[in-house]
Order: structure tokens, then sequence, then C-alpha cells
């Protein structure tokens, strides 16, 4: 069933054109008003959360500042948070919050987008799929599940390269681009025809050999979504409130994005959520993908899903749609990893230091506008926890 979120409505002169604020060229009032709102831009499948919540509850010990090396310079948490405008952050070590803030009328209820954090969502879902035996393994071919990709550049890739985008298929990930790939497939969401995502992936020439080139693709993820899809019989809002949402003790119901009423989420960047429940998100993954005892992914899925990888022979810092995320010194060795979205939406997590850090920003431009490298501030606040 297609429904939208309970929300306070702004006005429609508050809310700009999605193609516009997908280009950066929104002003920061009417960005904030979009980027709180975008589950009213699209329709939504909800998330469904459980009846009870989990506390998540406040440490005695707080973070209150601490130096940021970057750039050369060193910063404070005070320049993080207004040079890279954030709206929300949240720092929890061992269980407990750290810190918390809030800034420009987003609070704890409101649902932000997600950007491409719904990506890494998105892959752990293939993981439920596989321990729930609707997958028999990720080395399996795409047609095997989808045999509609019969003759496609999909045709002859693995389940694992597209988890890790090697699948060789073409695609352009400029957000900033008239006629990029990735600007088609948003004319394509808004124009809500269902199964024109696909029809256009399925279009698309490969270039190189499965699991030899790296290429950054928001449309393999929406791949991922109908092969969650194909293989569990569900949708995947519904199979993450199954697996996930309603067992994670989340404080809300999320919302989905589709590609048209009773359609297909857009796995690749549409999930609104809260920030505590985006921590959550993180403190899941964190535990390696149980709850309450019980495994909700294969063992061993996260490790696979955030480590560096090789391809074609190059080292690959890129793992089933999380990013390996390098200690101060340069190398991996914490297996911190995070899930990312532009303008700034970050889930990190390092198992080695039980540390969650949630940031949700409203910058100028999809990519490449923050003042200090959201790495540097994760790191900085890892040396400051200890």
């Amino acid at each position: 069933m297609t429904t939208s979120l309970p929300f306070s409505r702004p006005s429609t002169s508050d809310i700009g054109d999605i193609v516009t604020a997908y280009a950066g060229k929104l002003m920061p009032d009417v960005q904030m008003q979009t980027f709180s709102h975008t589950h009213e831009i699209f329709p939504t499948r909800t998330i469904k959360a459980g009846a009870a919540v989990s506390a998540l509850p406040y440490s005695a010990t707080r973070l209150e500042d601490m130096p940021i090396p970057a750039n050369g310079k060193t910063y404070d948490l005070f320049d993080y948070v207004s040079q890279n405008r954030l709206v929300g952050l949240l720092a929890i070590k061992d269980g407990q919050i750290v810190h918390e803030y809030h800034d420009q009328g987003v609070g704890p209820e409101t649902r932000w987008m997600s950007m491409s954090m719904a990506k890494s969502v998105s892959t752990t879902l293939v993981g439920a799929a596989l321990l729930d035996g609707h997958i028999d393994s990720v080395d399996d071919q795409l047609v095997k599940y989808m045999p509609e990709l019969g003759g496609s550049g999909y045709d002859g890739v693995s389940i694992k390269h597209l988890l890790q985008m090697t699948s060789g298929v073409s695609w352009d990930d400029t957000h900033t681009t008239a006629g990029s790939e990735r600007r088609i497939m948003l004319d394509l969401q808004v124009a809500q025809k269902p199964g024109e995502i696909m029809k256009f992936m399925a279009s698309l020439p490969r270039i190189a050999e499965p699991g030899q080139v790296w290429n950054y693709s928001t449309g393999e993820t929406h791949v991922v979504g109908a092969l969650v899809k194909a293989a569990t019989g569900k949708w995947l809002s519904d199979y993450c409130s199954e697996t996930m949402w309603s067992r994670l003790g989340m404080q809300a119901d999320a919302a989905w994005w589709l590609e048209a009423p009773d359609g297909l989420e857009v796995a690749g960047s549409g999930i609104c959520a809260t920030l505590h429940d985006y921590a959550r998100l993180g403190l899941f993954a964190l535990s390696g993908g149980v709850i309450d005892g019980e495994p909700v992914v294969p063992a061993g899925w996260f490790k696979e899903a955030t480590e560096p990888r090789m391809a074609g022979g190059n080292p690959l810092n890129y793992g089933y749609m999380w990013w390996p995320v390098p200690d101060r010194d340069g190398d991996f060795s914490e297996g911190a990893f995070s899930a990312r979205g532009i303008f700034g939406q970050y889930i990190y997590i390092n198992p080695t230091r039980n540390i969650v850090l949630t940031v949700l920003s409203c910058r100028s431009k999809p990519k490449f506008s923050e003042a200090i490298l959201d790495n540097d501030f994760f790191n900085a606040v890892v040396d400051a926890l200890g």
C-alpha cells in the first residue's frame, strides 16, 4: 500500500523543485524545507516501526569540543557544524549518547532525507535475503532471479558485481550535469511511470568485463531493489520493516520514495527517517547485524560488505555500497566504515572503538562543498573519545 507519513505541510512555495535541488541551485531556506519534506515530493511506502522504542541513553561523559586537524589547519567542533552546514549530529560511544545537536529547525522528530545512505540499507537487505534463503549466493548471476535482464548489459553480471558496483555497465552519476544517466534516472523518477527506470537500466551498454572496473552508479542500487523484490516477493520497505525496522526499536515509521505509485522503491536514495533512527541503524551495523541475539544477515556479512577489496588488480575502497573509512594514518586497521549520501548525510561506524556517529547536513552542492572533510571529523572524534 502506498502511503504518505503524517507531516506538517509547509506552503508549496517553501518546497523547491527536486531537479533544481539535485543540481545544487536552491537557496538555503528553500533547500532546508525541501530536504526535510522530500517524503512529500514523491509517493512513498511506509517502513513500519515496531510498538516498542529502544532507549538511547545519555552518557555522563559528554563530548563538548576537540581539535579537528584538516587541510593543514586545526578546526574545532563549532567550525565543523557551521562551515559544513550540519542540521543534526549524534555521537554514540559504548551505546550511550555523548553529543547531540540539532540546527535550523530540524529536531528529533524531523524525517530527513537519507540520499545514498539508503544504498547501504538496500544491500543489507540482500544479506537478509541470503540468510532467509531467498537468495542462494552473491556469486549467483542476476538473471537467475531477474530473467528479464537476459541479453542486457547485466547478463553475465553476478550479484556480487552489482553490490560492489563493478558490473561494467556504463553510467555517469554526476547530479549537476543535465543528460547524465543519473539525471535521466531522476527525470524518470519525477515522471512517476512504473518500470521505466528498470527499462532504462536494461538499455545501458556494458563497457567493461564484470569485476574489472568500479563505477559509482545509483542506477545499480535500483537494480538491487528490484533484485530483493524478485527474490523475496516483497516490497523493499516491507522487507526492511520485517527484518530490521520493526525490530530495532525505531522511534517512528520511515518513508521510502517510490518510482511510481505502487512501484518499486528508489533503493539508492529514498529513505526519510529521524536522526535517532539513523543512529539505530548504525548500532545495528555495529552489532554485526544481530537483533536480540538473532542474526539478520549471515555471519561475517558486515565485514565482507564493508572492507576494501580489489577490482581488476586495483585497490577499491568500496564494499557492498558501504564505504571503508581510513584512520588517521591512512590504513583500515580499525575496520571503520560509513553509509553516506550527497549534501552531507553520514552514518559512521567504528567497531574497534564502539562508536557510531550520525551526521545530517544541508550543503550547497551534492558533492565537494564541505569545508572540512567528514572523515577528518570522524577521526577527530575517535581521538577524543579514545
